[in-house]
């Protein structure tokens, strides 16, 4: 069993990772798209979207970094917004994979939904991060994609993780068993066609709700599309664990159709 939260200075870490990460004067809280790294490779670009409507995860500003230097390490450009407007058929065909980053509630128009549905079903990729699934639940559509909603969740403590499929780009990097401090999801509307990659061992942390297979992370392919997602993510404090951006690096990968 590996054990991999470490709080320690982890505000502090965040913080530099932004500094060294930013190649540009960005205002990652801004409504405008920021592009943070070179662009050498029109096809290997990804969209962060963050727009709240419901809770705001204070994580939010962590993932955007972390996953921009995930970005200038292997080779993608990396675009940050909360402005939906950029959910058109043009602006969404410059990307290979859409990120929702703790996202929450209702955050898309009929015409952006239209849009994304159309961007996926012409082979764009997703990757839903934690409250990916606390978000658009009139959305019938959007519950299939993401595979599950969330329902609700007890305070955030330990608990211990059981990788099932090590096959998957997300998941061949980690143990069989770990364990994460973090804010463990209950789900509701699970999707039945979802390949689940690994389960959370509810005998491990309190206020389980799911029983014996309750998902942690999984991955399908949707309409000619691909999808990924992970229940972590919640905590600063995420976006400094290694194996955990490993994670979130190999599912923006199979989103985007590298792997």
């Amino acid at each position: 069993m590996i054990k991999l939260f470490s709080p320690a200075l982890s505000l502090l870490l965040c913080v530099g990772l932004f500094s060294a990460c930013t190649n540009t004067s960005t205002d990652l809280n801004s409504d405008s798209t920021a592009s943070t790294t070179p662009l050498d490779n029109p096809d290997a670009a990804v969209l962060v979207f963050s727009k709240t409507d419901g809770f705001y995860h204070k994580s939010i500003p962590a993932g955007q970094a972390a996953i921009h230097k995930l970005g200038l390490e292997n080779g993608f450009l990396v675009d940050t917004t909360k402005n939906a407007a950029y959910f058109t058929a043009d602006s969404l065909s410059k990307y290979k994979a859409v990120v929702f980053l703790n996202t929450t509630k209702d955050v898309l128009d009929s015409n952006q939904q239209t849009a994304f549905q159309e961007y996926i079903r012409g082979g764009g990729g997703f990757v839903g991060i934690h409250s990916a699934t606390d978000t658009e639940y009139d959305w019938p559509w959007y519950n299939q994609l993401v595979g599950a909603y969330f329902e609700h969740h007890p305070e955030n403590q330990e608990a211990r993780i059981l990788v099932t499929d090590k096959s998957h780009p997300s998941t061949t990097m980690l143990p069989d068993t770990l364990v994460r401090f973090d804010e463990w999801y209950n789900f509701r509307d699970i999707q039945p066609h979802i390949n689940v990659l690994a389960y959370l061992d509810e005998t491990s942390y309190k206020g389980g709700t799911n029983g014996e297979n309750h998902p942690y992370a999984w991955h399908h392919e949707f309409e000619g599309g691909r999808a990924f997602y992970t229940a972590g993510g919640h905590t600063i404090e995420s976006y400094s664990d290694p194996l955990f951006l490993q994670h979130i690096l190999g599912g923006i990968r199979y989103a985007m159709g590298q792997e």
